[in-house]
């Protein structure tokens, strides 16, 4: 059975516990008093079964493979092995051999025995996955129902395996936090045992291509990246200084000017920016924007391209103007009317309570909602791609084409590669670089919320 048929029938099951213990419960209640209500015995025989049976099924869906694929090999006799490279190969040669992505040979001994060693390993898994399944949920389906009675308290029990589950949700997002770090950093050091840090993070030249010719230039692979952190500050930087004024004056009018009406109206049309694909932004950057800078250039005399950091820059600080203004608008919102109110009785205006008064008890908000927009700015690629293009230029100047890392990675990583060689595993080091970066980013807004938020405690 797949992991859905397994996942329904484990819910349907739970969900049969769950209205039998509610009866049970129900059934008691006409002995005595319970100190829960029937809802909360029949919740709890259902969390009890279906949490942990659905760990057990994730669990055992993950390692089945490695187990079927050992289970296999094992079996397999050495001399039918003399000609596979590994035993991954092996199973993977099964594999296409059972499904009919390879034709059978029947004068191939190795293709004969592995259909059957695939099959009952197969069959195997399946039953002990099915037994081990139906064991572990009948037993917590047991000790659950015969835990209802007067004297239970099933709220409780039941919020401890609710606050547990959350506890456990919240350690996977930890945990796949730190596994993205540690597979970054790994590949990272390899890449620098070729590579020194000083070279990659304030070298000039970036061509990380393979080389053709040994006089080549990069024949041994330029990996400076410095042009390539420049061009990603370049293109954030215009990008906010688009995004941070009009977000802000926007969230300051929709917050405190704007009739409900008005309200009710822009702020759904602000945040529709927010749900356009990039590649639309892409077009638009590509085929009025960055002809619109060139066209203005010859106008002046200036010998512009199409591609450029401008337009990207431009087109980018639309895109995440809604991050600005949607965050900045609520948490405006929600600065207590005691503040304005006690700012009127001083004597000051508007424009003076909301500059002195609004803006920095709400900064903490704010700051969030600009961070946001910055890691939006940081990590687009597709826009990038499609109207700065692709060249590692070293230059402050907006109006030359540049690349940012996101960009290099996405060209790195596409095709078939091999994971052995610095130009790949340059991507891993462009990332490692990204994280580093942002992670600083946040723990300087963090500081500075800290700061205005005991400010205003």
């Amino acid at each position: 059975m797949s992991f859905q048929v397994y996942l329904a029938s484990i819910l349907l099951a739970s969900t049969a516990l769950y209205f039998i213990a509610k009866s049970r419960a129900l059934s008691l209640k006409s002995i005595g008093k319970l100190i829960s209500t029937p809802g909360y015995h029949g919740l709890y025989v259902f969390l009890l079964t279906f949490a942990p049976t659905l760990v057990f099924l994730i669990a055992a869906s993950l390692f089945e493979n490695s187990f079927l694929q050992w289970l296999v090999v094992r079996q397999i006799p050495a001399d039918l092995m003399i000609d596979i490279y590994s035993s991954d190969y092996a199973y993977n040669q099964i594999i296409n051999v059972a499904n009919g992505i390879i034709a059978v040979d029947s004068d191939n001994l190795f293709h004969i025995l592995g259909i059957s060693l695939y099959e009952d390993a197969s069959s195997f898994i399946h039953l002990l996955k099915l037994v081990s399944i139906s064991l572990i949920f009948g037993l917590l389906g047991l000790y659950s129902y015969f835990k209802v009675n007067l004297k239970f308290n099933a709220r409780i029990s039941s919020e401890e395996i609710i606050r547990k589950i959350l506890g456990g949700v919240s350690l996977v997002a930890v945990l796949t936090t730190f596994g993205i770090l540690f597979s970054i950093l790994f590949e990272s050091i390899v890449f620098f045992q070729s590579v020194s840090v000083t070279e990659f993070l304030f070298g000039t030249q970036w061509s990380p291509q393979t080389a053709i010719r040994a006089d080549q230039v990069g024949s041994s692979g330029a990996f400076g990246a410095l042009p390539v952190f420049m061009g990603t500050f370049l293109i954030a930087l215009i990008a906010m200084l688009v995004a941070i004024p009009f977000g802000l004056l926007s969230a300051i009018y929709l917050s405190e000017y704007a009739t409900s009406k008005v309200k009710d109206f822009m702020k759904p049309m602000l945040e529709v920016l927010a749900g356009i694909p990039t590649v639309v932004y892409g077009y638009f950057a590509a085929l009025y924007v960055g002809p619109f800078i060139r066209e203005l250039g010859t106008f002046f005399d200036w010998d512009l391209t199409s591609e450029s950091a401008l337009a990207v820059g431009l087109v980018m600080g639309v895109m995440i103007i809604p991050f600005v203004s949607s965050i900045s608008s609520d948490v405006i919102s929600a600065v207590p009317r005691s503040l304005r109110e006690g700012s009127y009785g001083c004597g000051a205006t508007k424009s003076e309570t909301i500059s002195h008064v609004v803006i920095p008890a709400a900064l903490p908000g704010i700051i969030a909602g600009v961070l946001l927009a910055v890691s939006r700015a940081i990590g687009e690629t597709m826009i990038v791609v499609m109207a700065a293009g692709l060249a590692a230029n070293l230059t402050l100047n907006p109006l030359q084409p540049v690349t940012t890392v996101t960009a290099q990675i996405v060209t790195l990583l596409v095709g078939d590669q091999e994971f052995d060689s610095p130009k790949t595993l340059a991507a891993f080091a462009l990332g490692l670089v990204l994280f580093i970066v942002t992670l600083i980013l946040n723990i300087i807004a963090l500081r500075v919320v800290r700061k205005y938020r005991e400010q205003y405690e």
